[in-house]
């Protein structure tokens, strides 16, 4: 890379790590309050409209924002002409699902859920209108930008959400929360964007993207249905403390892979697509992001499940503990999660959107059919067969990318394996090292000081060239700000 690329991504890098840090911490500060006053079902009347507001949301984003950033050169029509377009199609997605509230309600047996999902599906409407600001932050990598607004965003929703719970809200604090949040980051993304629009229809640059955006607009409406496939499925199949139990699960493991996936996410594609001429070099700096991801992911998710019993019990009490087992196995889909989502970033930086499409299309279609045929088995069935299909399709991206870089799969395992054995190694010593702590504070953090001190002096043992690196630059920005 030139120096100019390595400082933009090494800040990006630096940018998203902090910024999903300090995410995750108050994330972490306001769940715990709020599963510590709200009930299970609480959380469970919320989960049970997430696919509906997620496909929502990707719907009136419409792949825009990636295509924006693969587009060689942007001009304000092209900025326009996205704004106006995802505007419309919020509204209209609004109006579609306002009136299809009874249906959703019918489904679950619920009709609390007219009301609360007419209020939830504000927020794709509020979001459609900061679409093309997120892509001007993306597509020049200001991520330090979007990690301010969005800190800005968790804060104040989170301390109206804690408020509006402690005075009775129930669910409909949780709402309300979520709806703070999309109005002050999108209110955000304007103030920093540096572009804004006019009162101008002209749709005709969609033309140039809409071949682009549409695969990725596809793509993401599986890759949510995915996501959100488990919620749905129990909350046809199984109680709505069921719903609940799998939310509070899926919120830490997903607290957990998000810090990472954060980091390199915001960076990954602007960068690879930048260098997608040059193969040769393309495929040196995607190593480079794939052996960084691997080096974070994997302590950090196997450590989540070393200490999960520990965190449950102190954080949101004993009376989440049958969500334990859940984010144990949740985790290692979590550590695969960054990785997966790098080799896609990959594959959309070489303009291959029906690459991605297709293979995003079928994951979600053999997830369908294997929890249609698990689900009578139980719970925790279910979610083991979807970590395995998930962990498992890394094979599959690496089967894409290996046509497009020519990176076969046994350096790719080189470049990932190390890290997860050593990970996992330390993740097996702390467990034996504090069998007989007794008290959970104390575990709690025993268990995180030794699996941290052992992966630090096994990488430094190795001589990890990641790790030097990763060193080396932090050392450089503490020296930079004295």
């Amino acid at each position: 890379m030139s120096e100019t690329l390595k400082q933009k991504t090494a800040r990006g890098l630096f940018w998203g790590g902090l910024s999903n840090g300090l995410q995750q911490i108050l994330s972490l500060i306001f769940g715990i309050v709020l599963a510590r006053i709200l009930d299970r079902s609480d959380y469970g009347m919320v989960g049970l409209l997430a696919i509906f507001v997620a496909i929502a949301n990707t719907l009136q984003e419409s792949g825009f924002t990636v295509a924006l950033a693969n587009k060689k050169e942007v001009t304000h029509k092209d900025y326009n002409a996205v704004f106006w377009c995802s505007t419309f199609i919020g509204a209209g997605m609004y109006v579609l699902l306002f009136f299809c509230a009874p249906l959703i309600a019918d489904f679950y047996g619920k009709p609390e859920l007219i009301p609360l999902s007419r209020f939830l599906f504000l927020g794709f409407l509020i979001s459609s209108t900061g679409t093309a600001h997120n892509a001007i932050l993306f597509r020049n990598l200001m991520v330090k930008q979007k990690a301010i607004s969005q800190i800005i965003a968790l804060t104040i929703s989170g301390i109206v959400g804690i408020t509006l719970a402690l005075n009775g809200l129930a669910y409909w604090g949780l709402a309300i929360q979520s709806i703070t949040y999309i109005l002050v980051v999108t209110f955000c993304f304007w103030f920093f964007s540096p572009w804004q629009p006019t009162f101008s229809f002209d749709f005709s640059p969609l033309k140039k993207i809409i071949g682009f955006s549409s695969k990725v607009l596809l793509t993401n409406i599986f890759t949510q249905f995915n996501n959100n496939l488990f919620t749905t499925l129990l909350g046809k199949f199984y109680s709505v403390d069921d719903v609940g139990l799998y939310a509070q699960a899926s919120k830490w493991n997903s607290m957990g892979y998000s810090l990472i996936n954060g980091m390199t996410n915001g960076v990954a594609q602007p960068v690879l697509r930048q260098i997608a001429n040059e193969p040769a070099r393309q495929l040196n700096v995607f190593r480079k992001m794939l052996r960084f991801t691997a080096f974070i992911s994997f302590p950090a998710m196997f450590g989540l499940a070393l200490i999960a019993k520990e965190l449950i019990l102190i954080t949101v009490t004993d009376r989440w503990l049958p969500s334990v087992p859940m984010l144990q196995m949740l985790c290692i889909w979590g550590a695969f999660f960054p990785i997966n989502t790098l080799y896609s970033n990959l594959i959309l930086s070489k303009s291959n959107s029906k690459i991605y499409m297709w293979n995003t299309i079928t994951l979600g279609l053999l997830q369908l059919v294997v929890m249609l045929l698990v689900y009578p088995y139980g719970i925790y069935n279910m979610i083991l067969f979807f970590v395995s299909i998930n962990v498992g399709w890394f094979f599959i991206w690496h089967y894409f990318v290996r046509r497009q870089l020519h990176f076969s799969l046994k350096h790719a395992l080189m470049d990932i394996l190390p890290f997860a054995f050593i990970a996992g190694v330390c993740i097996v010593a702390a467990y034996f090292l504090t069998k007989e702590i007794n008290n959970q504070y104390l575990l709690l953090l025993s268990k995180i000081l030794i699996t941290f001190v052992l992966y630090i002096f096994c990488m430094w043992v190795t001589k990890s060239v990641t790790f030097k690196e990763s060193l080396a630059y932090l050392l450089r920005k503490k020296h930079d700000k004295k």
